[in-house]
């Protein structure tokens, strides 16, 4: 009995109809800069976030985490101790608190927020405080952390990839809090090329339970049950968010984005270290015609695309592989 009642369910899951007028299968292949490019500039400022369009990004990505009166700050940790010159949880302090911190004090080029070196090393520590004056076009403003409805009001053309975070992989609470405050505020807008993720699929459900209109992807769950056994995502889904590789086995494989368009899905790839932001990665990457790249070095993957003459015309996105999938 149980048996058929599991067979039954797996039936259900298997028949939820693919995406229908998916717009994200026709941007690619897009440059999606991974915190505004974090190994190029400091990470999820304005500052980093419009230098990587300047340089021709076509997508955002972002983290989100709630402050303690429910705004949400666009910051990859549950804490500021990494990148900024204070300390403590985003989740105890206010959006006021949060924003009067540099958070270029840690950033070295080329190695995101590193601490113990030598105060030269640091390009861009002081602005923030008026300490030193900002490059030019740039204001002191753009080197603190933003919140979500900032990023919004910048940058209201240009796609955002949200992902709900949380204080740490077992505080489920945290996720929630995180995914009702991102619902709240993306049902008071009528923004609509935003894609929301967690590596939570909890947190995914919870999001989209409350903003369905919103297009979302998978968390890690989702991405296992449609890579090993073909079981389709919570609807709304429009994207599977995945790395080239997952304990040694290939995922953003040439098969696995056929079967992924065919569904109609997209494929957008995140890469996990430094080594992979290489020319021979991104090469294979585009001819496996994903959709996306996320990139650390938005610059170092725009070059790459200009190298191979392909440039996105009118849209994000430019279409190596027409005609290839499905």
């Amino acid at each position: 009995m149980a048996s058929a009642v599991v067979a039954g369910l797996l039936a259900m899951l298997l028949a939820v109809p693919s995406a229908v007028g998916n717009v994200w299968l026709e941007r690619r292949v897009m440059s999606i800069a991974h915190q505004g490019g974090e190994f190029e500039a400091p990470s999820s400022t304005y500052f980093s976030l419009r230098r990587s369009v300047k340089r021709g990004a076509d997508m955002l990505e972002i983290d989100v985490h709630g402050t303690r009166e429910g705004n949400l700050a666009v910051i990859h940790d549950a804490t500021v101790d990494r990148t900024t010159n204070g300390s403590g949880r985003v989740g105890e302090k206010t959006m006021a608190e949060i924003r009067r911190l540099d958070a270029a004090y840690w950033f070295v080029r080329g190695r995101n927020a590193i601490k113990g070196e030598p105060a030269s090393a640091y390009p861009f520590r002081g602005i923030r405080t008026g300490d030193r004056p900002p490059p030019r076009g740039y204001r002191r403003a753009d080197f603190r952390i933003l919140s979500l409805a900032e990023v919004f009001r910048r940058f209201p053309k240009i796609p955002i990839n949200i992902e709900i975070k949380g204080n740490a992989d077992t505080n489920q609470a945290s996720f929630n809090r995180n995914a009702d405050l991102l619902a709240a505020l993306m049902n008071r807008t009528r923004r609509r090329n935003v894609i929301v993720v967690s590596f939570n699929q909890a947190a995914v459900d919870r999001f989209h339970s409350q903003a369905p209109q919103v297009d979302i992807a998978p968390g890690i769950t989702g991405v296992a049950g449609y890579f090993l056994a073909g079981v389709r995502p919570t609807e709304g889904t429009v994207a599977f968010q995945v790395p080239t590789k997952f304990n040694g086995i290939q995922v953003a494989s040439p098969d696995f984005v056929s079967r992924a368009h065919h569904d109609g899905y997209a494929v957008h790839v995140f890469l996990d270290a430094p080594e992979e932001e290489n020319v021979t990665v991104y090469r294979e990457l585009v001819d496996a015609c994903v959709d996306g790249i996320m990139t650390a070095f938005p610059t170092k993957l725009e070059r790459v695309f200009d190298i191979e003459g392909l440039i996105r015309p009118g849209l994000p996105g430019f279409d190596p592989c027409a005609g290839a999938s499905g």
